[in-house]
């Protein structure tokens, strides 16, 4: 009986694991304008998001001198800026996003090495 309530708690565990595969990604990458930084945030992520959520992503690219209500609403005070919303729970990444392995553990893709 103890080795059966074990296993169902491993597997309870394992579970979140196994659904974070096939989590949608929401994510929201904040932008100040067209400079070489902001480009090179956007090829990055977008790179990011096309080699490894296969697909089980949303992306929108948010220019925070088009349309600061946002930025401000999300408390954005550098740019570039990526927001994880979902899957829980909500992470922030600033800065061209050009270090893949710190991107893929932070949105929980990768484990540390």
């Amino acid at each position: 009986m103890a080795s059966q309530h074990k296993g169902s708690r491993v597997l309870n565990f394992e579970s979140p694991l196994r659904d974070r595969r096939t989590d949608k990604y929401v994510l929201r990458l904040y932008i100040a304008g067209t400079t070489p930084r902001s480009t090179r945030a956007v090829a990055n992520i977008r790179d990011i998001c096309e080699r490894n959520l296969n697909g089980r992503y949303e992306l929108e690219v948010i220019d925070i001198y088009q349309k600061p209500a946002l930025a401000k609403g999300e408390q954005i005070i550098a740019a570039p800026t990526l927001v994880k919303h979902l899957p829980l729970p909500l992470r922030r990444f600033i800065g061209d996003l050009s270090d893949t392995e710190r991107i893929l553990v932070g949105m929980d893709l990768a484990a540390a090495s």
